[in-house]
């Protein structure tokens, strides 16, 4: 396993397993229960995913260490304020069954996402979080955050894969020493994602799959991914990226294929935003 530094000296892999779309609890603990058999030790989950208790139960139930796992949720945008963002965070712990959480994030820099974040900073402050950090921010929003705040973001969650690169955000998390995560680092399957030609023949090289090929070339780029599957031969497949490394070349072949936009979410259509506004969880 290769491992990212936080600026405040935590420590996570580089490979987690996501739960994002498993909200029914034998499922989520299942899946989780078999991640960590393989070896994962970054999970990701949310409040919105409401699947924290069964992650909670699975790691219980591994009998492995809590110091050994590293937890990540996140807190939805009707709890963004400074007295919803702290209880939100207690009911978290609740859930998932731990007195202290790895990293939480906030999920979408909208609503008073300014008075949460001073929320994560009085409970960073009591080492009840371990680190803090954002979900989808753009690189405008994060160097407002960054200018603004004495803790800054250790970590920004954003969508990235072959087809939207970010590289501005990428280097605008560099410029402010902040970690760039990936979510949806397959792209959902779209531009028959697992196919793609282009990553096929790369993996050719190596004995990998294009799925895998992906996976490296984020890592390489010192994103971390966070991968999710309920097929235990895809998990380990997708946890099978740590003994090649692509070359120059390849990596210069991937670029060209961004697109420069996201296809699973919009956040610049107004009518997004409205929508997310409505979700309660």
């Amino acid at each position: 396993m290769e491992y990212a530094e936080l600026y405040n000296g935590v420590k996570m892999p580089m490979l987690g397993f996501g739960v994002y779309q498993i909200p029914e609890y034998e499922a989520a603990k299942n899946a989780v229960s078999t991640a960590l058999k393989i070896g994962y030790r970054l999970i990701d989950t949310a409040q919105s995913y409401m699947n924290e208790k069964a992650v909670g139960d699975a790691i219980k139930e591994s009998g492995i260490s809590r110091k050994e796992i590293f937890i990540t949720t996140k807190l939805w945008i009707q709890d963004f304020s400074y007295d919803g963002a702290i209880k939100a965070t207690e009911l978290s712990m609740e859930r998932l069954g731990v007195d202290y959480i790895d990293l939480m994030l906030l999920h979408q820099p909208m609503g008073d996402y300014i008075n949460a974040w001073r929320g994560l900073e009085k409970l960073y402050q009591e080492k009840k979080l371990k680190a803090i950090g954002m979900a989808n921010c753009y690189p405008h929003v994060l160097v407002d955050l960054c200018e603004t705040f004495a803790v800054k973001p250790m970590l920004n969650q954003v969508e990235m894969h072959p087809f939207f690169q970010q590289q501005l955000n990428l280097d605008t998390m560099k410029e402010y020493h902040v970690v760039p995560e990936a979510w949806a680092p397959f792209n959902e399957g779209l531009h028959n994602f697992f196919q793609n030609p282009v990553l096929t023949e790369i993996g050719n090289k190596y004995g990998k799959t294009a799925a895998q090929v992906a996976l490296r070339w984020n890592i390489q780029r010192g994103v971390i991914v966070i991968p999710k599957s309920v097929h235990e031969d895809r998990m380990r497949q997708n946890f099978d990226v740590f003994d090649f490394t692509l070359s120059q070349e390849d990596m210069e072949e991937i670029k060209t294929m961004d697109i420069g936009h996201s296809e699973i979410v919009n956040h610049f259509d107004p009518q997004w935003i409205k929508l997310l506004h409505k979700w309660k969880f």
